[in-house]
């Protein structure tokens, strides 16, 4: 028998649930060659210069990582035109959302998070025995109105993911400034960039652009979507210098692996090849829409590489047939849109599969 006392916030915490690997899809399902466009991953993969950059690392590992990233650090301070002293790295964003969590939240706080957004927000802040606030968006989208309207005493903490996984929609600047402006300086704002680098909206809010004004906000990135390293793990901060020195103190030594920093180094020197993903991705996005619209199927236009389809019955019945016809997508209906599906944009011969393999099924 199970004797630990575990803590009622721990055994209140749903875990995430990730999608399954590809290869087990394909034994479960006895498929091959399927497609995956289910996890908003890099359809090219990684730069070549990556790649290269990592084979190099394997003949050392061996050693340590290098703990504070010096390198990396000082490479990417000078392509943001940051300070040193603003950057911390993590194992993913993932790592980063739990150690600001960790530093800033105790029972009795409050988190202030929309619904939906990435389910790790929530996590994180119930793993601290605070208590997370969920606020429903507007037209799908986050609604900054609401939020000032339910800060409290209690409220610690702001989750913002720009664009918004899973719908794609955007905080733009003005509304952003205003929202800064008006919230307490004791409440942190983190805002989760993973998808920045394919926003097209020039009204986009960017979080770094102000972070000179407001030391209460952290800003998260990660190699993860357009560098295509999610495998490798590394995402990383940018914040005022006091709060990235909170966040060291609990970090654990060696987080980024060295593979992971290498990888980022290459695949940081590589920008062509990172505009070559995005323009493959804004193509991509670009050719299904109007795909979509020429079937007459509804969609949620988006800012990042993924979007959703208004599928027009069950998600979780659309996702079962994708399947066996070999694509896998994302079914919403754990998110609250039981009749949607979420995609991301893949190579070019990936983006027709998934068409075809609708048009079969709305023909059921």
């Amino acid at each position: 028998m199970f004797r630990l006392l575990v803590p009622h916030h721990i055994q209140n915490i749903d875990p995430y649930v990730t999608g399954k690997p590809l290869e087990e899809v394909e034994r479960e399902y006895g498929i091959a060659d399927s497609v995956k466009l289910a996890s908003n991953e890099n359809p090219l993969g990684p730069s070549p210069k990556a790649m290269a950059a990592i084979q190099v690392a394997v003949s050392r590992l061996n050693r340590y990582p290098d703990g504070a990233a010096h390198e990396l650090t000082r490479r990417l301070s000078l392509h943001l035109d940051i300070p040193v002293a603003s950057l911390i790295f993590g194992n993913g964003s993932d790592e980063l959302i739990g150690l600001l969590s960790m530093a800033l939240l105790q029972p009795g706080d409050e988190a202030i998070i929309p619904q939906p957004t990435f389910l790790m927000y929530e996590i994180a802040v119930r793993a601290t025995g605070a208590t997370p606030v969920l606020l429903p968006l507007r037209d799908m989208a986050i609604d900054l109105d609401a939020i000032l309207g339910r800060v409290t005493p209690e409220t610690r903490m702001v989750f913002i993911c720009n664009p918004n996984n899973p719908t794609g929609t955007i905080v733009e600047a003005h509304s952003f400034r205003s929202f800064l402006e008006a919230l307490p300086p004791s409440v942190a704002v983190v805002v989760d960039e993973a998808y920045a680098e394919f926003v097209r909206d020039a009204a986009y809010a960017r979080g770094m652009a102000f972070l000179p004004e407001h030391r209460n906000l952290a800003v998260l990135r990660t190699f993860s979507k357009a560098y295509g390293l999610a495998g490798l793990r590394i995402g990383y901060g940018v914040m005022a210098p006091e709060l990235a020195e909170l966040l060291h103190r609990i970090r654990p030594p060696f987080n980024a692996s060295s593979l992971a920093q290498a990888g980022a180094l290459g695949a940081l020197s590589d920008q062509e090849f990172l505009q070559k993903t995005v323009k493959l991705v804004h193509d991509g996005m670009d050719e299904l829409y109007a795909a979509l619209g020429d079937r007459g199927v509804r969609y949620i236009p988006s800012q990042a590489n993924f979007f959703l389809i208004d599928v027009g019955q069950s998600a979780d019945v659309v996702f079962e047939k994708m399947l066996r016809l070999g694509v896998i997508v994302r079914s919403m209906t754990s998110y609250g849109y039981p009749e949607f599906i979420r995609i991301n944009a893949g190579l070019p011969e990936e983006n027709q599969r998934f068409l075809k393999a609708l048009d079969t099924i709305r023909t059921e």
